[in-house]
């Protein structure tokens, strides 16, 4: 890849998943980039994806063009519903709050700016809301410490679905 970064005088080569490069359009056509991609490997075909209105989107962010600097912003597909495990579902807890735990860990990894971040903040709540969580989510008590001499009991439950079966322990 680096002699493909020297070639087509490749700016910022970024990879996860999708590549994101940075180069200066006056020196080096894209096509030409995604023709050297393409030989790269008979099995890999990329496509190419051009920023519009100044603005790329790459993975979960979109990457807005200054004339002096990049701004990021959360990107969702418009196929996103605002749904995560519902509260009223039968789901352990500690799943249902790994869905939140995940967009407000999204929220503060990112460099965001105040508008951008209160936006991100209002359909979080939002997201939370339309999926009956409580205003406040509460916190789960930690289990219950069991009598070290108390037998432990397991049973098998079939489960008709994807899974075949699962183990859940059962304390008396």
């Amino acid at each position: 890849m680096a002699h493909l970064a020297c070639k087509h005088e490749i700016i910022n080569y970024c990879r996860y998943v999708d590549i994101f490069l940075i180069f200066d359009s006056n020196n080096t056509y894209i096509q030409n980039i995604l023709k050297d991609f393409n030989a790269l490997h008979p099995n890999l075909q990329f496509t190419v994806e051009t920023e519009e209105n100044q603005a790329l989107n790459y993975l979960d962010i979109t990457i807005h063009r200054t004339p002096t600097s990049f701004k990021t912003a959360i990107y969702r597909k418009p196929t996103f519903t605002n749904t995560i495990i519902p509260y009223s579902s039968n789901h352990p807890t500690h799943h249902k709050y790994a869905a939140v735990r995940s967009l407000f860990n999204r929220l503060d990894s990112y460099n965001l700016q105040h508008e951008e971040y209160q936006h991100e903040l209002n359909i979080i709540h939002n997201i939370v809301q339309n999926n009956s969580f409580p205003i406040k989510p509460h916190t789960p008590k930690p289990p219950q410490l069991m009598d070290p001499k108390t037998p432990k009991k397991w049973a098998n439950f079939t489960y008709v679905g994807k899974e075949t079966s699962y183990i859940t322990n059962i304390f008396r």
